[in-house]
């Protein structure tokens, strides 16, 4: 083979070749983004109406089945779901995996936009899509320092207008979630005696204001040379001005303005939600990154925003912002959990081949292969669109004790005609030369096993391109290393060298020579027997199938993961306000405050239960929401009982803990049945539920 050839002919060549396929793999791997999992694309576009005040069976009636009706049609439609809550409609539809999610989007603003009829008050339809990438990478709370008696709420402008937009600066942000942040609002809180004493309704006075804050155009005015537009400007934006707008001009009783039957101010809406963290009022915020970021530099970023925040504003108005979810954390975890994988691995295939090879030179040689097949991989990675993740980094854990495979091939080849007396450069290429079609189609069968997963665009080919993807390039990059440098190594290494020299090792040799013994015997026997030999076979396979089957792990479709957060969901009886559903929810809060290392230090309590180094909950009419993180974060699956006790303590309330799990989607992603009770009246339903 002319590649063989030209190898060993050429040394310098082939050592600076693995020079630059060691560089540019460092560069790759310095631009290649790092994130916990692969994305994954899964076209799901999210569509939400609003009807501020509308129940729940109007919202279905006059909004979600109009639509529904529309975009049932849409092409690639997989599934559609819609969920009619007080005052929001929204609808999420599902398309094929590796349809043009831009093209699905358009397609559905069309069918939109041949609904009719919403009702007046309902706003305009909202669109968004969702994938892997919109799980937040961060998350924060804002609370008051003590001394601050103000309320939470009337920051939400500084919310808005100054640390969402600091945040959202940070390279690798694609955007920012407020919850609990509410704007100021001009309301009209109508007298209904004085309504009545005018003879108005509601109607009336909505009505008006309408009508008086518009900008309508006036026609255009010709003067002298000139030609004006003329347009009427009326913005209503202070309560003396809404105040001041007539309602009605009757002819007895003169002009009714609206100050007349309604006391208009600006106020904050009505409160639908409770937010808590370690027994305060908090705004929790968190980052979303856009696709392809460096998780770990966007978080570094984000990290210094928030502390340049706190040291400044935040800290004169008397407000600080604590980073409570921290997904790099995890990350950086795994992937040097992962790293010092691969170096334990690639150390211990170096012991295992000077145990077998007896020579310190054959194992310099064949441990070469590597790193540069390792690092090698790298640069495939970034030209194919790849990310560093523990998905990625697994393959190349598997790969590094495949990549010695071909060397070891090659090289046991070259020994053997090197000590029949070929020379030094024969032996070289004769050796690479015999065996290289072996070699070859060795790594072609390991590479073609992921062919499929490499090719098919649904969501489990999607996870495990990356594994695919390194374990292929790896082992053929240790193919080419194995018949070029490793024939190049030995020529220059083993130069003068006739013989192998080989080490004896006294015991290992000892086993080594009795294990031996033993498979040579019982290889004549069964060879000289049929029968033999086929109960051999028949008691081997037999034994490895009920092997298999007994210590068949738990199957999973992927793996939880020890993440270091604890989610749950509280379900109060039907009908329970906002007040009460907060009350539980504090008895959760109080029933787990002894167990807060803020408040009793971060060492295990006396029977032992591990301390929250985090703890919050979101309460609102239909559930509630608690969630914590464990000061240990090995013991954070400990804190699921003791979330979980206080909650089936109280008369109605069904509630649930789990420990998210780090490929889950969403803040409480993790295992889920879904049970669905179809029919065509919810009245038939409900009792079947």
């Amino acid at each position: 083979m002319i590649l063989i050839r030209q190898a060993i002919e050429r040394p310098a060549a082939v050592c600076a070749g693995v020079l630059l396929i060691i560089l540019f793999g460092y560069v790759a791997l310095q631009q290649i983004p790092i994130q916990l999992v692969p994305d994954v694309d899964r076209p799901v576009v999210q569509v939400e109406t609003r009807w501020p005040g509308a129940a729940p069976a109007e919202v279905e009636r006059e909004i979600i089945n109009k639509q529904e009706e529309q975009l049932k049609g849409i092409e690639g439609l997989q599934s559609m779901e819609g969920r009619a809550r007080t005052g929001r409609a929204q609808i999420t539809l599902e398309f094929a995996v590796g349809q043009d999610i831009d093209r699905a989007l358009t397609q559905v603003a069309q069918k939109l936009d041949r609904v009719s009829g919403y009702p007046a008050e309902a706003d305009e339809p909202t669109l968004e899509t969702s994938g892997s990438e919109d799980n937040p990478i961060a998350w924060f709370v804002l609370k008051k320092l003590p001394g601050n008696e103000r309320p939470l709420k009337e920051y939400s402008k500084l919310v808005d207008d100054v640390i969402t937009d600091a945040i959202e600066r940070v390279p690798g942000v694609s955007r920012t979630n407020v919850y609990g942040s509410d704007d100021l609002q001009m309301q009209v809180r109508v007298r209904p005696e004085d309504l009545a004493s005018y003879r108005l309704t509601v109607d009336d006075v909505v009505r008006a204001l309408r009508n008086a804050n518009a900008s309508v155009s006036a026609g255009r005015l010709d003067e002298g040379k000139r030609r004006y537009t003329v347009r009427m400007e009326s913005d209503l934006n202070t309560p003396g001005q809404v105040g001041s707008v007539v309602v009605r001009t009757d002819p007895v009783l003169g002009r009714v303005f609206v100050s007349d039957i309604a006391n208009v101010l600006l106020a904050y809406p009505e409160e639908t939600s409770m937010r808590r963290h370690l027994g305060a009022g908090a705004i929790p915020l968190n980052a979303v990154r856009e696709t392809g970021a460096n998780v770990i530099a966007t978080m570094g970023g984000i990290r210094a925003v928030v502390d340049e925040l706190n040291e400044g504003i935040l800290k004169s108005e008397g407000l600080s912002m604590k980073l409570v979810y921290d997904e790099t954390i995890y990350i950086e975890d795994a992937i040097q959990l992962v790293q010092s994988n691969i170096m334990v691995g690639a150390f211990l295939a170096a012991v295992i081949l000077m145990i077998f090879l007896r020579s310190w030179r054959a194992t310099l040689v064949v441990s070469i292969a590597i790193p540069v097949s390792v690092v090698g991989t790298f640069v495939a990675m970034s030209f194919t669109g790849r990310t560093v993740n523990v998905i990625s980094l697994a393959g190349i854990a598997f790969a590094v004790g495949m990549v010695v495979d071909a060397a070891i091939v090659v090289l046991e080849n070259i020994y053997r005609l090197r000590e029949k007396g070929l020379p030094l450069k024969d032996a070289a290429f004769e050796g690479a030369n015999q065996v290289w079609g072996a070699v070859l189609v060795s790594a072609l069968t390991t590479v073609m096993v992921f062919i499929p997963i490499m090719t098919t665009d649904l969501e489990v080919g999607q996870l495990f391109q990356d594994i695919a993807v390194a374990i292929s390039v790896s082992v053929m990059l240790s193919l080419l290393v194995s018949i070029t440098l490793i024939p190049a190594l030995f020529r220059w290494l083993f130069g003068g060298v006739g013989k192998v020299d080989t080490m004896r090792i006294p015991i290992l040799d000892d086993v080594a020579a009795a294990f031996s013994t033993i498979v040579l015997a019982i290889a004549r026997r069964t060879t000289s027997s049929a029968v033999l030999g086929l109960t051999l076979v028949a008691v081997l396979t037999a034994g490895s199938l009920y092997a298999s089957w007994k210590l068949l792990p738990k199957l999973e479709y992927l793996p939880e993961g020890n993440n270091n957060f604890v989610f749950g969901v509280i379900l109060p009886p039907p009908g329970y306000n906002l007040a009460t559903s907060e009350g539980i929810a504090l008895k959760v809060e109080d029933a787990v405050r002894d167990l807060w290392a803020s408040e009793t230090g971060p060492e295990d309590s006396p029977e032992g239960k591990p301390k929250f180094d985090n703890f919050f909950f979101v309460a609102t009419e239909t559930r509630s929401f608690i969630g914590g993180s464990s000061v240990d974060p090995s013991r954070a699956a400990e804190l699921i009982p003791v979330m979980r006790t206080p909650i089936f303590t109280e008369p109605g309330t069904f509630g649930f803990i789990n420990q998210r799990s780090i490929f889950g989607r969403g803040i409480g992603g993790g295992r889920a049945v879904d049970l669905d009770i179809l029919g065509d009246d919810l009245e038939d339903i409900l009792p079947v539920a």
